[in-house]
């Protein structure tokens, strides 16, 4: 009897050691999960998931005509076209939006995961195998539109989530910011358009992704020479770099250089429209780069070579709506590609331009609008692929604009959208926005 009661306790105590492995292991298990399919950034998935944003612009989002006027050296600028702007034609300066005043200016950038701040460690997403990507758009303007759906939902009112994982994806991500960041100046006298943000919004450029702008544009000192300052300051505090303008003729000039898997990506803007003479930086600081003798701009493009693997310029030029360049645009071009630009990307003219090689190296002239006024019929993002072997490849992501929201385009649009730059460009552009000479 005895020998059966232990025989029985053994199996009990077994049974019951085997009981408390397996709870342990499910428990383990169970966390396991959890924290795998945890978000990485809870902020930026609730904001992109939050939906499409209203604006409180016009419902057509077309530019109104502007007014030429000149450069300050004779030369009038190509400016048949203006921004779209809200149904009383009332310039945008971004003071209004309900609170602004409360955000939290984005200077408290944390560091990358490998201690690097965002402008030296854009590449830190780079792929194991030495793949970089490079993503450029088109004009960027934070006005009625913008502040409406941003204040209401955050940056999904503004870009749709799967192209704002599409932008966070990048290692690299270049814009045109067509506006200071301020709440100081007067606009400038006789000008019909003139833009300003408040800084607090400039942490839209980091939910975006974005590692470089332009500030090389006609509508920079809109609101004179202290907003400018302001938005140097915004910038470095959200740790985004800026090109085309500084507070001396060599920060105005001074190429951006980003690392990636060991190399050098450089990026110069300057900007061949100006409204008058005075915005140029050698003639008053702080001010922008120009190109109206692009001799200046050529040299520095062989310079910057020298300390890059590749090296983008970033033009302000053209006519705006124009669907054709200038032979000024190409002229500029040639002397750049002949100086050792790798890639020319244009901005200005509110709408796309074609592509055209030369010596075999891309020339984007325009990619039109990318967040601007309440609708874009019809626009596009370069992707730029490099390889291990510096091998590169280009491609059209198209994308359009409503209520306020920046979507890429699917199926038939997206089509659609590739077919006219094929059609108005030298070079073939694909259905799937593959680009190729």
């Amino acid at each position: 009897m005895e020998k059966k009661m232990r025989i029985i306790l053994y199996i009990l105590s077994v049974l019951a050691i085997i009981g408390m492995i397996v709870a342990v292991y499910a428990a383990a298990k169970r966390q396991g999960t959890e924290a795998a399919f945890a978000p990485e950034s809870t902020e930026v998935l609730s904001q992109a998931n939050a939906g499409t944003g209203a604006g409180v612009e016009d419902g057509e989002g077309q530019a109104n005509a502007g007014t030429g006027v000149e450069d300050g050296e004779g030369q009038a600028e190509d400016r048949t076209g203006a921004a779209a702007e809200d149904g009383e034609g009332q310039a945008e300066d971004g003071t209004d939006a309900d609170g602004a005043d409360g955000k939290e200016q984005a200077d408290d950038v944390a560091e990358a995961e490998d201690g690097r701040l965002p402008q030296y460690a854009a590449g830190t997403d780079a792929d194991t195998d030495g793949e970089v990507t490079i993503l450029f758009t088109g004009d960027v303007l934070f006005a009625n539109a913008f502040k409406a759906g941003y204040d209401a939902k955050g940056i999904g009112g503004v870009v749709e989530k799967e192209l704002l994982a599409e932008l966070n994806d990048a290692d690299i991500l270049m814009v045109n910011n067509e506006f200071p960041y301020s709440d100081r100046g007067v606009p400038m006298e006789n000008k019909q358009f003139t833009f300003r943000c408040s800084p607090s919004y400039v942490k839209a450029l980091n939910e975006m992704g974005v590692d470089v702008v332009s500030l090389a544009n006609n509508h920079t000192l809109d609101y004179g020479k202290e907003a400018l300052s302001d938005t140097f300051t915004a910038l470095d505090g959200a740790g985004i770099l800026y090109g085309g303008a500084g507070e001396s003729i060599e920060r105005a000039e001074e190429v951006q250089i980003i690392e990636v898997n060991g190399k050098k990506y450089g990026f110069l803007a300057v900007s061949r429209v100006i409204p008058v003479a005075d915005w140029k930086v050698e003639n008053a600081a702080p001010g922008i780069f120009s190109c109206y003798d692009d001799t200046r701009l050529t040299e520095l493009v062989a310079e910057a070579k020298k300390e890059c693997d590749f090296l983008a310029v970033y033009p302000h030029w053209g006519v705006e709506h124009a669907a054709y360049p200038e032979s000024y645009q190409t002229k500029i071009a040639e002397h750049c590609i002949e100086a050792g630009a790798d890639l020319i990307v244009g901005s200005h003219t509110h709408c796309l331009q074609g592509v055209s090689y030369i010596d075999g190296k891309p020339v984007f002239y325009s990619l039109g609008n990318f967040v601007f006024g309440q609708n874009i019929d019809r626009s596009a993002i370069l992707k730029v692929t490099v390889d291990a072997s510096g091998n590169v490849s280009y491609q059209f992501l198209p994308t359009y604009a409503a209520g306020g929201v920046t979507y890429l385009a699917k199926g038939e649009r997206a089509a659609q959208i590739c077919q006219y730059l094929d059609g108005i460009s030298d070079a073939s552009v694909a259905a799937d926005g593959s680009v190729t000479e």
